[in-house]
């Protein structure tokens, strides 16, 4: 694997994953909001999916203008093999550590 796969690249990489090919920035970064509850900047979004190129993890492409976007075009995102095979190993690693973990997890009950 090319380096290490953090908490948020792992986030970012499945996001993208279940979009499919309408994965783009801000679709990625409310999405990602309202499963974690938290707040992202676009900023730490656009330097993640940047490093996640240069790793080969992801690849991108620029979608037509529209005039919602003043013109604009969107870039869009879509896994590479690269990618699936990080998230693979990082799963396996996941799920390895939880059948290790002495842990026993209850249902969550709201």
């Amino acid at each position: 694997m090319k380096g290490y796969l953090g908490e948020f690249e792992e986030l970012v990489l499945l996001t993208i994953a279940a979009f499919g090919n309408e994965a783009y920035g801000v679709a990625i970064k409310e999405d990602i909001e309202s499963r974690t509850n938290r707040s992202i900047s676009i900023g730490a979004l656009h330097s993640t999916l940047t490093r996640l190129e240069e790793k080969k993890f992801i690849s991108s492409w620029l979608g037509g203008a529209t005039s919602e976007r003043g013109g604009r075009k969107k870039r869009f995102f879509n896994l590479t093999a690269e990618g699936k095979t990080a998230l693979s190993k990082s799963k396996e690693l996941r799920d390895e550590l939880w059948s290790m973990s002495q842990i026993d997890i209850k249902p969550a009950h709201d």
